[in-house]
């Protein structure tokens, strides 16, 4: 989960600064898990899900969700409302791929940006607002907002950051790619990208943000790429995660998307 959470971040650091683009842009977010021991977790889960007394809680559960004072009760507490809503979307999720989200749909205006998933057990919604350098996360369901912690290296946990170049090349959107393969080390273990990036996309400022966002070892996973990334594979021993932008659409966006919404509430931040 963390190496996948860590894939996000990157997309969130690429959609984190344009420098004169306004619009949206739309990704596609494909998981395989390959790992036997979890795929046998995971399996086993969902036969848990699937056995006829879990079945029953489940209808116990929304029977009791729907009572009027129990909805009442709800409303008072939106955050306990927002948890027993995303534990009932988990249970009802089906495959183990459904657990983690499907798209993710940012929208871009005056180097402000606002981040969705679709889909998964994590519910995100993030905002990063320019003028106070800082990213929100937004919780629309309980009516809270949490400023996210900036980055900070770990002195325990040295990065070794290898990009490799090569000469395959594709096209995503239109615009022409071509791949590295990145090797991000870090306590003995390794985890592969192939990252396809374009230098035809002239709006972003990729690197510039890399830098003030994250931390040295990750930077510099930038400052080796050459070109916005349009696509991402991630490969490790628990699976793969594939990232790929399916439309750039630019056109104008209301500025009131990209302020903490009025009378929401700041909680501490927590990544579920």
């Amino acid at each position: 989960m963390k190496k996948i959470l860590f894939l996000l971040l990157i997309l969130s650091v690429f959609t984190g600064k344009a420098q004169n683009f306004e619009g949206i842009i739309t990704w596609k977010i494909s998981t395989e898990i390959t790992d036997p021991k979890m795929k046998a977790q995971m399996e086993q889960a969902q036969q848990q899900m699937n056995d006829p007394a879990t079945q029953a809680q489940m209808k116990e559960m929304q029977e009791k969700m729907n009572d009027p004072e129990f909805k009442k009760m709800m409303e008072s507490n939106p955050q306990m409302k927002a948890q027993m809503e995303a534990a009932m979307k988990m249970m009802q999720g089906g495959n183990s791929n459904s657990m983690m989200p499907s798209g993710m749909v940012i929208k871009m205006k005056n180097e402000n940006a606002l981040m969705l998933f679709d889909g998964g057990m994590i519910k995100m919604e993030t905002l990063y607002l320019k003028d106070k350098d800082a990213t929100y996360k937004i919780d629309r369901s309980a009516k809270t907002y949490s400023p996210i912690p900036p980055h900070k290296e770990d002195p325990n946990n040295k990065m070794d950051v290898k990009v490799t170049k090569t000469s395959e090349t594709t096209k995503v959107l239109g615009y022409p790619c071509t791949k590295s393969i990145v090797d991000i080390t870090s306590n003995g273990h390794t985890i592969q990208y192939f990252v396809w990036t374009t230098t035809a996309i002239k709006d972003f400022d990729l690197k510039a943000m890399a830098r003030q966002r994250m931390g040295q070892a990750e930077s510099s996973f930038y400052d080796k790429l050459d070109g916005v990334p349009l696509k991402t594979e991630m490969q490790s021993p628990q699976g793969k995660m594939t990232m790929e932008c399916t439309e750039i659409k630019k056109q104008s966006l209301a500025s009131s998307d990209f302020s903490i919404p009025s009378g929401f509430k700041e909680v501490p931040y927590s990544i579920y």
